[in-house]
């Protein structure tokens, strides 16, 4: 992993200590703490906080003003929208934390909220606005507060298409 520098102009805080791949993007006034590994070809959008002891996969999208707490395992091909919010302190403010894991391949809408260590399946989605408290199964899409599976991600595929043509 190469010595990270931002884009010219931008203005963001990547720690010396963090660990950050090939064809990395980190937006305006974005943070990113000590022992944080990010993969190659990831986005990180303006405002964003990712805190230290995360780990990133490769080819991520965060958005802007997301939030990303200590201990938080985000796998390859992930998307994270914008201002989603994870939390690691299920008892605020206790000493011991627990990360939320996001497996491969798992869409997290604008500002779904995630509970300390839940883990969002495999080609999950996570609908915008969503409070996730519970394990997502991989495949599925969840939303609501608390989020529950609406349906699949096949379903979630053919809407997606529908919408796009």
């Amino acid at each position: 992993m190469a010595t990270y520098k931002p884009p010219k102009g931008v203005k963001n805080y990547v720690d010396r200590k963090a660990k950050v791949g090939k064809n990395v993007r980190i937006w305006h006034f974005a943070y990113v703490g000590p022992n944080t590994v990010i993969g190659n070809n990831v986005k990180i959008g303006s405002l964003a906080h990712v805190d230290y002891n995360v780990r990133i996969g490769n080819d991520c999208k965060i958005e802007g003003s997301a939030y990303i707490p200590p201990l938080t395992v985000i796998g390859n091909g992930v998307f994270i929208g914008p201002a989603a919010t994870f939390t690691n302190d299920p008892y605020p403010m206790s000493p011991k934390m627990v990360g939320a894991v996001v497996e491969d391949g798992a869409v997290i809408g604008a500002r779904a909220v995630i509970a300390p260590g839940v883990r969002i399946g495999k080609n999950s989605v996570v609908g915008m606005g969503s409070v996730v408290t519970r394990d997502v199964p991989p495949n599925m899409v969840v939303m609501g507060v608390p989020a529950k599976v609406a349906y699949n991600r096949e379903e979630f595929d053919r809407k997606k298409k529908s919408w796009e043509s």
